[in-house]
């Protein structure tokens, strides 16, 4: 499975983490989008996606552009993502 890598999300609004595969030729915004579905219809709606919200590195506090590919940035198998 080389075009998709296991990370870890935190949801701190929720406290809540998951362990999710993502597509590396995605763009993070597609990605970001994507997870905040996701969660939102696992919770029956009980998780609000905000418009302004960012995935950022749980190690460095980076914040990840939205325009990147996941290829193209730091993110690997076991990766610690944040979303706000």
């Amino acid at each position: 499975m080389t075009n998709k890598i296991l990370i870890q999300l935190y949801l701190p609004a929720i406290e809540e983490e998951y362990d999710i595969f993502i597509p590396i030729n995605k763009r993070v915004g597609t990605i970001k989008q994507l997870l905040e579905k996701t969660i939102s219809d696992r919770l029956d709606n009980g998780y609000i996606i905000k418009e302004d919200s960012n995935l950022y590195s749980k190690v460095t506090g980076n914040i990840y552009d939205v325009q990147s590919l996941i290829k193209d940035t730091d993110l690997k198998n076991g990766s610690q993502v944040v979303l706000l």
